[in-house]
């Protein structure tokens, strides 16, 4: 059988000695036969543990849910108040600041995915009191069951990430109402890099469970994945080799290679471990084995 263009295309942009056939693809069609294989030093294959997931999926608790509600309802209103005012200060002549914005704005929230995705991939564990059942099981349930989140509703999908954004837009808001409108002009370059980068925060999970669709998926995500507007299918494959420790940026995934080729996360690893003696991705590590 023929190696598909898209692991082929994946295998060219990892940059690595590896065969093909060795990665796995992320898909609806091999979500059962799930396989993940250490690319570097060729460990043992590690297949979906049914147990795991189960036992994760489990942790999503209606406190959780109506937790995630209330942080949509508020997001929808900060967010609508903070477009109104960029739209009502905007002045024509601030269109190379404007535009600027936007490509600052977007380029944070993909290094900030990175930065969160990395830490709950790699640090704490699901028994930490109230935070680890909440934030850090869905990143341990998306490791050991890839298409899961594919089924998950908008509600579950988005709400962690707009509570992140509504962290930003409060002070935002805040500044806006406490300066009136002199700041509000003066400041209007710094509202839209700020409505930029709440808007891709909040979308972050969204546009990485369409990485992970197969069906479904609306032409018009197909159109911006193939245009890198964000994050590609094959792109973020790479980040589910294991023992997932390269590719973290999920937002629209353009500073993944420059952080990989600086070992931007290996050296705050390395820093890490040597300041705690905390060994990263163990308890990734333990649920993709079932301990």
């Amino acid at each position: 059988m023929e190696t598909p263009k898209v692991i082929k295309d994946m295998a060219v942009e990892f940059g690595k000695s590896v065969k093909p056939e060795s990665l796995p693809l992320i898909s609806a069609e091999t979500s059962n036969a799930y396989v993940n294989k250490r690319v570097k030093n060729e460990k043992p294959v590690l297949k979906k543990n049914t147990k795991s997931a189960e036992k994760l999926k489990a942790g999503y608790t209606k406190e959780k849910r109506m937790f995630e509600v209330s942080q949509m309802v508020i997001f929808t209103l900060l967010q609508t108040t903070l477009t109104v005012i960029v739209i009502l200060y905007f002045k024509k002549d601030n269109f190379a600041a404007f535009v600027m914005s936007l490509v600052f704005g977007a380029l944070l929230a993909d290094f900030m995915s990175g930065l969160v995705h990395w830490a709950a991939d790699t640090w704490g564990s699901v028994d930490i009191p109230l935070f680890g059942a909440a934030f850090i099981r869905p990143f341990r349930e998306h490791h050991v069951d890839p298409i899961a989140m594919t089924k998950h509703d908008i509600v579950e999908t988005n709400g962690d990430n707009c509570m992140l954004a509504n962290a930003v837009l409060l002070p935002a808001l805040y500044m806006c109402v406490s300066g009136g409108d002199q700041w509000m002009l003066e400041n209007v370059s710094l509202l839209v890099f700020t409505a930029t980068f709440t808007i891709y925060v909040c979308l972050t999970n969204q546009i990485h469970k369409w990485s992970h669709m197969v069906t479904s998926v609306p032409r018009w995500v197909k159109i911006l994945q193939d245009l890198h507007v964000i994050l590609p299918r094959p792109h973020h494959h790479v980040h589910h080799i294991s023992p997932h420790e390269t590719y973290f940026c999920i937002t629209g995934g353009w500073l993944n290679y420059p952080l990989e080729k600086i070992q931007f996360f290996q050296g705050l690893e390395y820093i890490i471990e040597t300041l705690t003696g905390s060994k990263p991705r163990e308890d990734d590590q333990k649920w993709l084995k079932g301990e």
